[in-house]
């Protein structure tokens, strides 16, 4: 980082000392509530349900998900990328029109954000259009994509979604697609494509004509080094974890991480305590014997063997008997992976990505209301308000100019 290790050593030393003193306490808040009112707090992925704008989950209605309109207001969010994300299915005609009329369904849904509520949200398709809406007062949305499975085979389907706003574009999530292999395989064989396929090498010169900023989150190492190989733009990855701190096939190891940032690009960690926290060594064969117990397969091998393949009260009670296995999350271990990212390739190329409503969301930053809490903790922590500016939204929207300027 650029402030010196003598100065966060003091900032640390005189936390320390000051624990117990509500006089340090407020100084930090207040410090901490200064810097985030002046930053620019951009979440680079977040999703959103089926039936987003309608009943419950409008817009406007401050609900039971984790990003709505009064919760992003409320913790001073000043830009989210909403995903696009239809999950993987078939790879039949049936199932590429499924996963199309999902990904339809919720780009409309994206949209209607800001159509229906025009003066506390805009439609942001470029860096300067999230910065004028940030001026103007206005939650910036930004329309992004995750899980090419969606798309098809068809390579065109790529210039509709971008015609239509899409600005952020990730190849895969949970299980190969004809475009790419993931990490997390869902068939055999586990590596069909040795990263990308052959359709999936054609996308990266596409998308940067396009001008579309490329998410590296989900592939296999072969697939980030062959993006980043082709790309003539910086990518991001929207929401991972580091391999460094916790050792699994969805987090990026040291070289990707060395080759997204000598490209340019950023790491926007993760608030999934899946890829923050350090499971113990017991608890793979808890999560097999838990599988098996709800009548699901050993392993994830092919579409259906996830919890999407049981009943529904069921995978409620599955689903929260399987986050018990991993203690929660906090800001501090969100705070941990942001250091070990920033001390490996500098402040510069590292961000923040909730993945709210898809699992995302630690304590202290269980909601879009509740984003100061990373502000405070990265304040606590000893970084300065630029660095946390670059850190929350200053680093991707260089990484978008980037991929701006190689269009064409």
């Amino acid at each position: 980082m650029s402030a010196s290790l003598t100065d966060r050593r003091a900032v640390l030393a005189g936390l320390a000392a000051g624990a117990a003193s509500p006089a340090l306490a407020d100084d930090l808040d207040a410090r901490a509530r200064r810097i985030h009112a002046a930053t620019l707090v951009l979440d680079s992925h977040l999703d959103i349900p089926l039936d987003y704008g309608t009943g419950a989950h409008d817009p406007a209605i401050d609900g039971d998900t984790q990003v709505d309109l009064p919760k992003l207001e409320r913790g001073g969010v000043g830009a989210a990328a909403f995903a696009v994300f239809a999950p993987q299915g078939p790879r039949t005609a049936e199932g590429f029109a499924a996963a199309r009329t999902q990904a339809e369904t919720k780009l409309k849904a994206i949209h209607g954000i800001a159509e229906r509520y025009p003066l506390r949200a805009a439609l942001a398709l470029s860096p300067d259009q999230v910065l004028a809406a940030r001026k103007a007062g206005k939650v910036a949305v930004i329309p992004s994509f995750l899980n090419a499975y969606s798309l098809g085979t068809d390579p065109a389907a790529l210039d509709s979604f971008v015609a239509r706003g899409v600005r952020v574009l990730g190849f895969v999530h949970a299980g190969n697609n004809d475009y790419a292999d993931s990490s997390r395989p869902s068939g055999t064989p586990a590596v069909e494509h040795g990263g990308l396929s052959p359709l999936g090498k054609a996308a990266v010169p596409r998308l940067n004509r396009l001008g579309v900023l490329i998410d590296v989150s989900q592939l296999t190492v072969d697939g980030v080094l062959q993006t980043l190989a082709l790309s003539r733009a910086p990518v991001v990855a929207t929401h991972s974890g580091v391999r460094g701190v916790v050792d699994v096939p969805r987090n990026l190891s040291d070289r990707e991480l060395d080759a997204i940032a000598a490209k340019g690009g950023v790491v926007q960690i993760v608030a999934f305590k899946s890829y923050l926290v350090r499971p113990g060594a017991d608890y793979a064969d808890k999560v097999r014997a838990l599988r098996a117990e709800v009548g699901l397969p050993a392993a994830f091998e092919k579409p259906g063997d996830d919890a999407s393949a049981l009943p529904a009260d069921v995978r409620a009670d599955y689903t929260h008997r399987l986050g018990g296995l991993l203690r929660d999350a906090t800001v501090a271990d969100l705070a941990d992976s942001i250091d070990y990212a920033v001390k490996r390739v500098g402040i510069d190329h590292v961000g923040v990505g909730s993945d709210f409503n898809h699992g995302g969301g630690v304590t202290g930053w269980r909601n879009a209301g509740e984003a100061f809490g990373v502000t405070r903790e990265l304040v606590r922590r000893g970084y300065s308000q630029a660095q946390i500016g670059k850190i929350w939204g200053g680093n991707f929207l260089r990484a978008w100019r980037g991929a701006e300027a190689a269009r064409g």
